[in-house]
């Protein structure tokens, strides 16, 4: 996979992955299929988990030159989400040339489900808090991804809100790093259920909270 994308990378247009293209559906394949194996496994283990085929999971590798169309015809990584449920946050899996990372959460939603949030964390965001600070969910996550946030209280909450540094935030999503020797050892799966497991309750939490009309 890394080969394949090292060298697409450096012959970005579709005359070479014309001429490719078998080994690309190679990669793809045995992505999907390894996808399929961790879907699984995460199935067994989070009865609130949404089974999610590799091919459901997998994104395209072409980038949307419409509305990006300085962007180069093909993307330098294989993303999928995992879990995957219409309007909850996914586990999502980005392997890469130049990034590698996994993620969770909900990335700049729309404002009824960040409403949602915010009302959750008005009610009882004591919760949230205390999954944020739990010391092995910091070790592996950091806190939440950095993004833009409000430079002051969102409608209808006051400055002095004992959870406004969370609800001045935009999104509500967490990432662990990945490098490549990680990626091709035998166990990786066993690092991304081990991670999954460290964002349950986080994700959980988010996915409950956007339920809330």
């Amino acid at each position: 996979m890394f080969d394949f994308l090292r060298r697409l990378n450096r012959n970005n247009y579709k005359e070479w992955m014309d001429e490719h293209r078998n080994e690309y559906h190679e990669v793809r394949d045995f992505y999907v299929d390894w996808l399929n194996q961790l879907d699984i496994k995460l199935a067994k283990i989070d009865s609130n988990y949404s089974p999610t085929t590799g091919k459901q999971a997998i994104n395209r590798i072409n980038n949307n030159l419409l509305f990006h169309p300085n962007k180069p015809v093909y993307k330098d990584h294989f993303g999928a989400g995992l879990d995957k449920e219409k309007d909850k946050g996914d586990f999502y899996i980005h392997i890469g040339i130049n990034e590698s990372f996994v993620a969770g959460g909900i990335y700049r939603p729309k404002k009824q489900m960040l409403d949602s949030i915010r009302a959750a964390i008005d009610y009882n965001g004591e919760v949230l808090e205390k999954i944020l600070h739990k010391k092995s969910f910091k070790d592996t996550f950091g806190g939440l991804m950095e993004d833009e946030k409000l430079k002051t209280a969102p409608k209808g909450f006051y400055q002095n809100h004992e959870h406004i540094e969370l609800l001045r935030n935009k999104s509500f999503a967490v990432m662990s790093s990945l490098n490549q020797e990680e990626i091709v050892k035998d166990d990786f799966q066993e690092k991304l259920i081990s991670i999954y497991r460290e964002m349950s309750a986080f994700r959980h939490y988010l996915n409950n909270a956007i339920t809330v009309q």
